[in-house]
């Protein structure tokens, strides 16, 4: 078996796991995690944004920005003006976009059910909580999908109030293009502040940014350390998101373009992230990685995208399709690409993704910007164990508890000796009185 990393092409690193099946080596590849200095400097700035408010967040701004800020609030008429500033063409297709996710979210929100047995009736209570704060990431492009994505389902969940914080440009102004999506989600407040002062400022408040009760959206390293630090002030739901990730499994039945340039999609958005190609040919491994190669070459990101699949582009040789799945569960894709001939075959075997796409018509491009479900998804292989942004993200769900007399005379007794057993007497009592059998309460 070939365990060294060597050059298929120009862009994609091969591991030959040819011979490993149905083994799948824990070295694979992984992201490099945060140290402790990123995370003590993002705890610094956490710390100052609570103690110093707005001071602090344009202190933090001219420090990291460059950029000397005035008001943090984007004036409510700005947002709403955005859409026809960016054209109507633009308007539509986010329009569109933001269409798709509300009909989704609204078919899949929770419903309240109701539990009845002999005398015992247990509902179910969905509260949305009462404020969220959405981040738009900056940085080396603009993500206005971003925007939808999160406010949408928060506000098809119920919530009241939706804030959005935003990096500010270099003349201290929010992207038309960011302004207009908030205004066609349905965001309330927009301010210019973004990194982990951006966080801080949601999760503790500010004179300013008022706190809110829920944090959520994709960002830098910077801005993922600092929704893990916050969780407990603020709910931060499993989702968060890192550098974004792709798998994409290919066969001979794979249009060889297709596959190569939805490889290079998650290579765009930047540094740190994994985009794999794993198939059982090699003849298909050496097709694709030549086009990457070449639609690299002609990209108009090609230092940045070429520099992303050098630390991050792996293609991955297989037994088999079994072998292909075993090696994608030990990866936990954020997204995952299944264009083999008979992929509905494949699906039953996904243990780990964010969301899985079936066949060559089904890019993760899509799933990004129009499919529907939000494309904030796990990260870091934290798949295992978290799923999708959803509504239910914004809701609490508290039980409503019913007994009818008869219930109570019949379960008192095991209440009783469950809690005398714990050494609860108030508890035990509690249950014989309901039962009109007091012990020790009513003399």
């Amino acid at each position: 078996m070939d365990r060294s990393f060597a050059t298929l092409g120009v862009v994609l690193t091969t591991l030959d796991l040819r011979g490993t099946s149905p083994g799948v080596p824990a070295d694979l590849p992984r992201p490099d995690q945060a140290g402790d200095e990123p995370v003590a400097a993002v705890r610094a700035i956490l710390a100052a944004v609570r103690d110093g408010g707005d001071k602090a967040l344009r202190e933090l701004t001219r420090r990291f920005d460059g950029i000397e800020l005035g008001e943090l609030r984007v004036p409510a008429s700005e947002v709403a003006d955005a859409p026809a500033r960016v054209g109507a063409g633009l308007a539509a297709s986010l329009r569109a976009a933001a269409g798709s996710i509300e009909a989704f979210h609204r078919h899949g929100r929770a419903q309240p059910k109701t539990f009845v047995d002999d005398g015992i009736e247990i509902s179910d209570l969905l509260i949305p909580v009462d404020r969220v704060g959405v981040y738009a990431p900056g940085g080396r492009a603009t993500y206005p999908s971003s925007v939808l994505m999160t406010a949408i389902p928060a506000r098809v969940a119920g919530v009241g109030s939706i804030a959005c914080c935003a990096p500010p440009g270099p003349d201290g102004s929010v992207p038309a293009v960011i302004l207009a999506a908030a205004a066609i989600a349905g965001v309330d407040e927009v301010y210019r502040v973004g990194g982990a002062q951006a966080i801080g400022a949601l999760a503790y408040g500010t004179e300013s940014i008022r706190k809110v009760d829920v944090v959520v959206g994709p960002g830098s390293k910077w801005v993922s350390i600092a929704e893990r630090e916050v969780r407990g002030t603020v709910g931060v739901p499993a989702a968060f998101a890192g550098p974004s990730e792709v798998v994409v499994v290919a066969d001979e039945s794979a249009p060889v373009e297709w596959a190569a340039i939805d490889v290079i999609v998650q290579a765009e958005h930047g540094p740190d992230g994994f985009a794999w190609l794993v198939t059982w040919s090699a003849a298909v491994a050496a097709d694709v990685d030549e086009a990457v190669c070449r639609l690299v070459e002609a990209s108009p990101r090609r230092d940045e995208t070429r520099a992303a699949l050098g630390s991050g582009g792996y293609a991955v040789l297989v037994d088999g399709p079994e072998h292909a799945m075993a090696v994608v569960n030990a990866i936990a894709p954020e997204h995952l690409e299944l264009m083999v001939a008979q992929p509905e075959v494949l699906v039953p075997l996904v243990r780990h993704a964010g969301a899985v796409f079936v066949g060559a018509f089904a890019p993760a491009s899509f799933g990004d910007y129009l499919a529907g479900p939000s494309h904030v998804l796990p990260t870091f292989g934290t798949a295992r164990f978290s799923s999708v942004l959803g509504t239910e993200d914004f809701l609490r769900r508290s039980h409503v508890i019913r007994f009818t007399e008869a219930a109570a005379g019949r379960v008192a007794g095991d209440v009783a000796a469950i809690a005398d057993a714990e050494g609860l007497p108030a508890h035990a009592e509690s249950a014989r009185l309901r039962a009109g059998r007091p012990t020790w309460s009513a003399r």
